[in-house]
């Protein structure tokens, strides 16, 4: 999973900070919005109108920030979407206006709400030069089943109470790096709101001394799975596909695990890690498990 030594890695082996700060624009706008190629899924696709703002709700623990974006005809099914380390920066917001694009109303959570607002990060590449891993250590630390299950709960609630959601479809959740293991917390918080979860290169999912890992969570929830780890990640902890695999199949419930042609941090697109064609091919699946899951 995605820490200060792999970091150090990127840096010395990839990029150099000149490079690493351009993924935070350029790229992330190639990768999150069409480009009119042949070979773009979304390049034939005419996209819907669409509404976007910065929204706030409360909690139990207390006022969650986020971004909204959605298509402003009918309703849509819904996504809660967790953030990787870095936050809620304009890297996200760009993967969820592509979401709405496909036509699902897409909530980007600020999981560090309890102790800041906002953003706090323009890009991964500022996260990695002004000691982010350091600044968002004592945020990070309150965030675990307990927590992740309230906000949850407040965040589905919320999109529910939107119009340009409907209430009568499946909701998918959507997570990255530190995002992973909360959508599986998401789908035992809700099960029956939550219908598709989504990891990629998800950190933590097995975790043996604790009763609470996202891998026994599959028995709490009425969900379809797409579980997208990265080939490093895979490489430090191999059995853990395997234990997700049999997991899933234990409680019965329709679960892809795979490990994608890609490091940690390959579907974002202003991470060190980001690689287009493996990119591509998660959202597919992504979309793959949505249209089937969010009926």
């Amino acid at each position: 999973m995605c820490d200060e030594k792999q970091l150090a890695r990127w840096a010395r082996n990839t990029l150099n900070r000149r490079q690493f700060g351009a993924l935070g624009g350029a790229a992330a706008v190639a990768a999150c919005a069409p480009v009119g190629s042949m070979d773009d899924p979304d390049a034939q696709m005419t996209l819907p109108a669409m509404r976007e703002e910065a929204v706030s709700f409360r909690t139990p623990d207390g006022t969650m920030d986020g971004f909204f974006v959605a298509p402003v005809s009918n309703p849509v099914a819904a996504v809660l979407f967790w953030p990787d380390i870095a936050g809620l920066r304009e890297a996200k917001r760009n993967m969820a206006r592509r979401m709405a694009g496909r036509g699902y109303a897409t909530l980007v959570v600020n999981p560090y709400y309890r102790d800041v607002a906002g953003e706090q990060f323009a890009s991964f590449a500022e996260f990695a030069a002004n000691e982010g891993f350091q600044k968002v250590r004592p945020w990070r630390e309150k965030l675990n089943a307990d927590t992740i299950t309230r906000d949850a709960r407040a965040a589905v609630a919320w999109l529910d109470s939107r119009d340009e959601v409907a209430s009568d479809r499946g909701i998918g959740t959507q997570g990255y790096c530190m995002g992973g293991p909360f959508t599986f917390w998401s789908a035992a918080a809700v099960p029956d709101r939550i219908r598709g979860v989504a990891s990629f290169h998800g950190g933590g999912l097995v975790r043996d001394d604790n009763p609470q890992s996202p891998h026994r969570t599959f028995d709490d929830t009425q969900a379809r799975y797409l579980v997208a780890i990265a080939q490093d990640d895979d490489a430090e902890a191999p059995t853990h596909k395997t234990i997700l695999r049999e997991a899933a199949q234990e409680a019965g419930r329709p679960a892809k695990v795979d490990v994608y042609a890609g490091d940690h941090g390959w579907t974002v697109p202003d991470s060190p890690a980001y690689d287009e064609a493996a990119a591509e091919r998660a959202f597919t699946d992504l979309m793959t498990l949505y249209s089937s899951a969010l009926r």
